[in-house]
């Protein structure tokens, strides 16, 4: 089953490069209709330099994104700073966080004359957009949703009856969907670049998208989400929980900016089992088999048949080619990264320049809306 989902989603994305060729149809247009190019959105909250799970799982493929994407498809990649205040920031931290993230999408390949890259707070229609549709949005729906009860760390299960949720909740937090929503039909995007546990918020934008359409015309195409087929990079002292900037443990992920040494000395203490054979077996053996999968990016080899290469071999062995296809990976990506921060002035007249291009964007869309609204 879990092979099948796997292809499913593969093929979805290997579809991208016709998507990004072919005209797409928003609802309700007839066939004499014109209809327009695909337009992609993704975001990424400003918790400074990305690590490794982040790179493979959604920087890598908006690069690829990027490459694959026909003349006329629009391509707009954000750092949703907004998204970042629900909860509580460091006013000097964040403003640095910001920059690093930028800095880093620049680094990875992001191209800012093919692509358009911007700080989301600097783009006003988002918040507009987002004030708009949470007259449409579903409160019912919204304590279903899973974001704000895992940031509280609360059950699944919880429910706004419960004393807990309502003495921690803030506004920001539950209505985080609208605002997510808001910057994907701000754009008019059609596709979305999302991970699997993003699913349900693009779902969310889908139902907002369907429900402002019916009350005041087709004036957002219903977006599509791009499931990215990576496995998910898990944390390396940790490896039944993906790799995450919030745990404790800095020797729990690779960040993109780290020397060659601290790459080495973070693999070597990977935390793996005393098995004497190498073998793929995400259930049984997920230490291993996280260092098999990040091989298996980096080569483009099925995980299967690394494991039967290393059949024999040291798990010293092992870490230590890991070790070395990632900083090999790195290394360029690094160097570009430092460049870039050494020169704040550059860096912030690009993010100015994307500014004003996703703001340009965003007014024709928001002319619509004002107007079936009424404003």
């Amino acid at each position: 089953m879990a092979s099948l989902r796997e292809n499913s989603h593969r093929a979805r994305w290997e579809k991208l490069s016709s998507v990004a060729r072919t005209w797409y149809r928003w609802s309700s247009t007839s066939p004499q209709t014109p209809v327009p190019e695909p337009v992609i959105f993704s975001g990424i909250q400003p918790t400074g330099v990305p690590h490794l799970g982040n790179y493979l799982g959604a920087l890598l493929p908006w690069v690829k994104l990027q490459q694959d994407a026909s003349p006329g498809t629009k391509l707009f990649f954000s750092i949703v700073d907004l998204h970042a205040l629900t909860v509580p920031q460091n006013a000097s931290q964040l403003k640095k966080w910001r920059a690093e993230a930028f800095a880093t999408l620049l680094a990875v390949g992001l191209d800012p004359n093919r692509s358009t890259i911007f700080y989301q707070s600097a783009v006003p229609a988002h918040a507009e957009l987002m004030w708009i549709l949470s007259t449409v949005a579903s409160m019912g729906y919204l304590s279903r949703m899973t974001q704000w009860k895992s940031k509280l760390q609360l059950p699944e299960d919880t429910t706004l009856e419960h004393s807990e949720a309502r003495a921690q909740l803030r506004l920001g937090l539950f209505s985080y969907p609208v605002l997510q929503a808001a910057d994907i039909l701000v754009h008019r995007a059609t596709h979305v670049p999302v991970g699997e546990d993003q699913r349900q918020h693009l779902e969310f934008s889908r139902y907002t998208a369907n429900s402002f359409n019916h009350l005041f015309g087709d004036l957002f195409p219903i977006p599509e989400a791009l499931i990215s087929p990576a496995k998910r990079v898990m944390s390396l002292k940790e490896p039944t929980s993906k790799m995450s900037k919030s745990h404790a443990d800095e020797r729990s992920r690779v960040l993109l900016t780290d020397s060659p040494a601290s790459i080495h000395k973070k693999v070597k203490v990977a935390l793996t089992d005393s098995e004497p054979m190498i073998t793929y077996d995400p259930i049984h053996r997920p230490g291993v088999s996280n260092l098999i999968e990040i091989l298996s990016h980096f080569e483009d080899i099925p995980c299967d048949i690394i494991a039967s290469e290393y059949q024999n071999a040291s798990l010293r062995s092992l870490k230590e080619h890991v070790a070395g296809r990632i900083v090999h990976h790195l290394h360029d990506i690094r160097e570009r990264y430092q460049q870039i921060m050494a020169d704040q002035i550059q860096l912030e007249v690009i993010a100015q320049q994307g500014a004003e291009a996703a703001q340009a964007n965003t007014n024709r869309t928001m002319n619509r809306v004002r107007d079936a609204l009424g404003l």
